[in-house]
């Protein structure tokens, strides 16, 4: 029997001061927020952080993915594009979806046939399948001859077809058709994916990243604006536009964690590559920030407090710290007292659990002096993430 190899965690703790921005907002257009110890704070959702975090590594790597719902209309732009005739086009895109599994993948006939689910996969996939065609050009053109005779057969006979399933047969091959989409890129190790129609096309996300929040109350602040009219006519006055937007202010706490042993996992046992991508994530994680409005707020800040802990069995959220909200220092901000609760917190989860499983901690932050109770100063981001993944790849005791 193999011996067990506990898991191995990288928590990330961010404090983080925003000025007046709008990171995140919701369906009313409005900031999104939540209702913590009693008082509203701001909050950006974790979709929106990971997806900058996301866009940002692929672009580190040059290893990009997509998440798409049009994947056999894109099929389909891209066979029309190489001279293929839009009916045939369209066929092959279908084809795709149908020939992915055994039963096909899941469509919305009445939005041209998009998938059901977002797929998550290598955007040279797109390649892979087009070139997938083109080889199984003459069995594509077949099935559409019979389809299109069918078709017309059940349009003649005023049967109505059956638009929850597509009764045509698969004809590209599967198995090809499947380990195209389930190819995966490092994003896609590191977050996961969801794919239950294609068999072990699925897999577990290595990383988790918490909802970002103030840590005192936070209101949503009105903003009133107008846009002039430079080209007024004689006679006009006011402005060409009046609106009333919505910005918030304040110091987010961000949490993330990575599962180093989970992300080995799904790099196939690489545990360099692993190391790799723990220390680029970290640093994506700290300096990335959602891009919404960012035009009219600019609000590219750098975190206040960067805290990280490496951890055997379990990962720990410092999230109940500010279940209080914070009040402001005595001369004005957040900052100075949510570092102390912070600190202080990190004493009382280090006495509780004491520090068997914890493998190492450290901060950096804009103090000149080490903070209580969170490991080894620090001078930069990049001495940091070097300290934390060194600490990581420490075999287990």
């Amino acid at each position: 029997m193999a011996p067990y190899t506990p898991a191995r965690f990288i928590d990330l703790h961010i404090l983080q001061p925003v000025p007046a921005s709008l990171l995140n907002r919701g369906e009313d257009n409005e900031p999104k927020s939540m209702i913590l110890g009693g008082v509203m704070r701001s909050m950006v959702s974790p979709q929106a952080w990971k997806r900058v975090i996301r866009l940002n590594m692929e672009h580190e790597l040059d290893e990009h993915a997509v998440r798409t719902r049009n994947l056999p209309l894109k099929v389909a732009e891209a066979l029309t594009e190489a001279g293929w005739p839009n009916d045939l086009a369209a066929f092959a895109g279908a084809q795709i979806v149908r020939s992915a599994s055994t039963s096909g993948l899941k469509i919305e006939t009445s939005q041209k046939g998009i998938t059901s689910a977002l797929l998550y996969m290598r955007r040279d996939s797109l390649d892979q399948l087009t070139d997938l065609c083109q080889e199984h050009r003459h069995n594509l053109e077949e099935g559409l001859a019979a389809h299109q005779t069918a078709a017309a057969a059940t349009k003649q006979d005023q049967k109505k077809p059956d638009k929850k399933q597509d009764s045509t047969p698969a004809l590209l091959p599967t198995r090809e058709v499947a380990a195209i989409i389930k190819q995966r890129t490092a994003t896609i190790n590191l977050f996961g994916r969801m794919l239950a129609e294609i068999t072990d096309a699925g897999i577990d996300g290595a990383v988790q990243i918490a909802p970002a929040f103030t840590v005192h109350q936070s209101d949503p602040q009105p903003d009133y604006f107008t846009a002039v009219e430079d080209w007024s006519l004689p006679g006009q006055t006011g402005s060409a536009h009046l609106q009333t937007g919505f910005f918030t202010t304040g110091v987010l706490y961000r949490y993330t964690t990575l599962n180093l042993t989970e992300l080995t996992t799904n790099l196939d046992g690489d545990h360099e590559q692993a190391l790799h991508l723990l220390r680029m994530y970290a640093r994506t994680f700290i300096e990335s920030l959602p891009q919404a409005k960012r035009t009219s707020s600019a609000p590219h800040t750098l975190p206040h407090l960067v805290h990280y802990t490496v951890r055997d069995r379990r990962p720990v959220s410092y999230a109940a710290a500010f279940d209080r909200p914070v009040r402001p220092a005595p001369g004005g901000g957040h900052t100075q007292p949510a570092t102390q609760v912070l600190c202080e917190h990190a004493r009382q989860i280090n006495r509780l659990l004491g520090t068997r499983h914890l493998i190492a901690a450290g901060h950096t932050a804009f103090h000149d002096t080490p903070l209580d109770h969170l490991g080894t100063r620090h001078d930069s981001y990049d001495a940091l993430t070097d300290a934390l993944t060194a600490a990581a790849a420490k075999d287990p005791a």
